[in-house]
């Protein structure tokens, strides 16, 4: 491929993903039933570690944008979007009709003490206590390391365990979650071998 041809899929991909936060912030708004929690006593076990909100943020979003670097066709890339797409939609899914909420509390334990809290504080005020399950951090990190094996091999997956690690720790989520993400992301890429 030639270079201007990764330069705009690279634009493509972040107007994408930008888009797509719009599919995720409505359905915070647009519940067919009222959030439950998933609490379970292993939660409770999990500290608070504030500081892996800059994993949480900012390896989530370079890593995915990495796949331009690897899609070996215009072809390909597409397929993979609709990977992603399929994903979104799966994800719309529960996060509509099976809402799940984290508790309050770990809301209220960020002290705002220091950037990392102060900086998780604001991720927080986009990023509702619902659409929990699945992580949907968890699942796009999967599915974006699937597509990275070919060139990377199991290296790939050290992007999803410590996004998954990143979604305990700042108590985004519950730990239910993330191998329900997992699956889901497995899901859309078993997807996307099957047609592409």
């Amino acid at each position: 491929m030639q270079f201007a041809d990764r330069i705009i899929q690279l634009i493509i991909s972040v107007f994408l993903i930008v888009g797509v936060y719009q599919f995720y912030f409505w359905c915070q708004r647009n519940h067919v039933a009222k959030p439950r929690e998933l609490r379970s006593p292993i939660d409770d076990r999990i500290p608070y570690r504030p500081r892996w909100v800059w994993i949480y943020s900012f390896l989530y979003y370079p890593v995915i944008v990495a796949i331009n670097w690897v899609v070996t066709s215009p072809r390909h890339y597409l397929y993979v979007v609709i990977s992603f797409m399929f994903l979104l939609g799966l994800q719309m899914f529960f996060f509509t009709f099976f809402p799940v909420a984290t508790p309050i509390e770990w809301r209220t334990c960020n002290a705002r003490r220091g950037r990392s809290e102060r900086f998780l504080a604001f991720v927080q005020t986009f990023d509702a206590r619902s659409n929990s399950f699945p992580s949907m951090h968890t699942s796009v990190a999967t599915l974006t390391a699937l597509h990275l094996f070919p060139v990377f091999g199991p290296w790939a997956f050290a992007f999803p365990i410590l996004i998954a690690l990143s979604c305990l720790f700042t108590k985004q989520h519950y730990i239910i979650d993330l191998p329900a993400g997992a699956l889901l992301g497995w899901v859309a890429f078993s997807c996307f071998k099957l047609i592409y």
